[in-house]
């Protein structure tokens, strides 16, 4: 239990922490020294620490995965502790427990901590001897697994599946709880349709293989076959399989939920906020014009403050900006101005040879 909340909450800061580590080496071995990197920030920069970001966050997924199964593999099974194949018979079965007990019985253990180790194994032997020698109890510990020696107040199998299905049915409501409520608050909008749709996936292969007489085609047929043709792996048990689904499901969607902000796309001005942003950008223009009348009216007023009160002077004053706007008006025209140059021209023509470098420009 410790090292699954581990897992999880490595999720909240390893990526990042690796990604960052892994770009600085990346540009380390990459770039030659001097030459400048790229900076936070850049395009450049952000499309190397997507893509580096995108792989921890796969092997991270994959290892958290591993890490189920090296957990799985390690507290074994019934089948594993008497050394069995999963199709073992009844027969098989006390055969092998009688061999195994010859071996490990407590009244052959010499020191007392021998002693005390050889009772629980042969404790442990003689529970899964119990179990798989009953066809009821064999069929609920291969879809439920140990925790059904507590259970009570059980002696069939629609008892165990009912029991079972009470245990598992929390589960599957709190998480969908969670996940609308997640949904509806803004979050796990990236990949919401894929969401559900494993989880229901998941609920329904459950639901399958806990209430059939047979496993599921897809344990015996595939999984089971390819880890032990490949792999060491022994094969799966119904409920084995189970618990390495929801670690895989659960790590998927918070893998998920680190992908999204990577690949999600900006949200894009719909028509209705755009012709909004609009109205509003004339209406700061229309603002800020009669902000700007107001203070060029201001300033007007305090360059003639001088001259307020004498009619000569303002006059004066008015005179000498008409003529300023004409003057101003007149050389700026190009007609005007070439009909200048024009005669400038004409007049160095005919000047005298020594006053033509005289004659104004």
């Amino acid at each position: 239990m410790s090292s699954n909340l581990l897992s999880y909450v490595g999720w909240t800061f390893l990526p990042n922490l690796v990604t960052g580590w892994l770009q600085s080496f990346y540009y380390g071995i990459t770039i030659r020294a001097g030459d400048p990197k790229p900076r936070p920030g850049t395009p450049r920069y952000l499309k190397h620490r997507r893509r580096i970001h995108v792989a921890v966050i796969i092997v991270y997924l994959l290892y958290t995965i591993y890490e189920a199964d090296y957990w799985v593999r390690q507290t074994g099974d019934f089948y594993q502790d008497l050394n069995l194949p999963i199709d073992a018979d009844e027969k098989k079965i006390k055969s092998r427990f009688r061999r195994l007990a010859a071996i490990h019985h407590p009244d052959k253990a010499v020191s007392p901590e021998d002693h005390a180790y050889a009772e629980i194994y042969f404790v442990k032997l003689k529970s899964a001897q119990d179990t798989l020698t009953d066809a009821t109890k064999r069929f609920a510990y291969e879809r439920f697994g140990p925790d059904i020696l507590s259970w009570q107040h059980v002696s069939s199998i629609r008892d165990y599946i009912f029991v079972g299905l009470q245990s598992t049915a929390p589960l599957y409501a709190g998480s969908m709880l969670v996940m609308v409520i997640l949904s509806v608050v803004g979050y796990l909008q990236w990949g919401r349709y894929w969401r559900y749709l494993v989880f229901v996936c998941l609920g329904l292969v459950e639901y399958h293989t806990l209430t059939r007489q047979y496993w599921s085609p897809f344990l015996t047929k595939i999984v089971n076959p390819l880890l032990t043709t490949f792999t060491s792996h022994p094969p799966l048990l119904p409920f084995q399989f189970l618990a390495l689904a929801h670690k895989a499901i659960l790590t998927f969607f918070i893998a998920l939920g680190q992908l999204s902000p990577l690949f999600a796309k900006p949200n894009l001005p719909t028509a209705s906020s755009s012709s909004a942003f609009d109205e509003q950008q004339l209406q700061r223009l229309e603002q800020m014009a009669m902000s700007t009348e107001i203070e060029t009216g201001r300033l007007l007023g305090l360059e003639i403050a001088p001259v307020q009160g004498d009619e000569a002077a303002q006059n004066d004053m008015r005179r000498k900006v008409s003529e300023w706007l004409v003057q101003n008006s007149i050389r700026s025209d190009p007609e005007v101005r070439d009909a200048i140059g024009r005669f400038r021209q004409k007049r160095r023509v005919g000047a005298p040879a020594g006053a033509r470098q005289s004659a104004p420009s």
